[in-house]
């Protein structure tokens, strides 16, 4: 494991690149990288983010998890963030993937509101990005904002407080503010490539109709749906990795 920081626009972004055991990092292999990318209050540590990447190392993938601004040990506050910076970071993340030698395909995964950076991005780099991996994908964000109500926090979406904030947290009013102008499915659209969404059936955080109804506006999606799971894949962690490893591996057989 490496462990480092990608600069992006001024701002350190925590980093750590985990290779597959059967690719040495100074040799002339090549491998496949998965970008790995966490949840609205997540980080690069949880469970759900380390067996997500530690599956792919398994069957030859190497992960690169990246905390986004505002989150875990990158720089930047998390009641600053937007998901316009994320987005930025994110497209940082995939410029300094594309120079790694070793990278012979690269693939975008993320969680929850990761998952969303990740359908976006989709969209934007099409072109670098072999197929996408939407855990939980939190799509409801966008429409939250327009209609007035985030994490159950109520508000006028056309008054828009300066902050925003219940017993948990707290944002800067410019998140709702950027998430309004935010339209997923320009970037479903853009993107042509393989997609698996995953995404348990009794997620508390995400409605899964989003899940849903994303599966059916990409052009070449797949939907695998975790019977009694949560939104982190606390019951069934397993058949999300499998899942998982099963769409890799069908994307990377000859």
């Amino acid at each position: 494991m490496q462990e480092f920081f990608i600069e992006n626009d001024g701002i350190r972004l925590h980093a750590k690149l985990d290779m597959p055991e059967s690719v040495q990092m100074k040799s002339t292999e090549q491998c496949p990288l998965v970008i790995v990318i966490h949840g609205f209050t997540g980080h690069m540590e949880e469970r759900h983010i380390i067996a997500a990447s530690q599956s792919m190392n398994s069957i030859g993938f190497a992960t690169l998890r990246v905390e986004m601004y505002g989150h875990g040990q990158s720089e930047g506050k998390f009641e600053d963030h937007t998901l316009y910076k994320w987005v930025t970071n994110a497209l940082a993340v995939v410029d300094y993937a594309k120079k790694l030698d070793f990278v012979s395909d690269l693939y975008l995964c993320g969680h929850s509101q990761g998952g969303l950076l990740t359908m976006l991005i989709g969209g934007m780099r099409a072109d670098d990005l072999k197929a996408i991996i939407p855990l939980s994908p939190a799509w409801m964000i966008p429409d939250g904002a327009r209609q007035g109500n985030l994490l159950g926090i109520p508000f006028d979406p056309k008054h828009i407080p300066d902050l925003l904030q219940n017993d948990y947290l707290q944002l800067n009013g410019n998140y709702i503010r950027v998430a309004q102008t935010i339209h997923v499915e320009d970037e479903i659209e853009r993107y042509q490539g393989p997609v698996l969404i995953v995404q348990g059936d009794a997620d508390e955080a995400v409605p899964l109709e989003y899940a849903t109804r994303a599966a059916k506006l990409y052009a070449n999606a797949k939907l695998v749906i975790i019977p009694g799971d949560s939104h982190c894949f606390d019951h069934h962690l397993e058949m999300m990795t499998d899942a998982v490893k099963e769409f890799l591996l069908t994307l990377s057989s000859p």
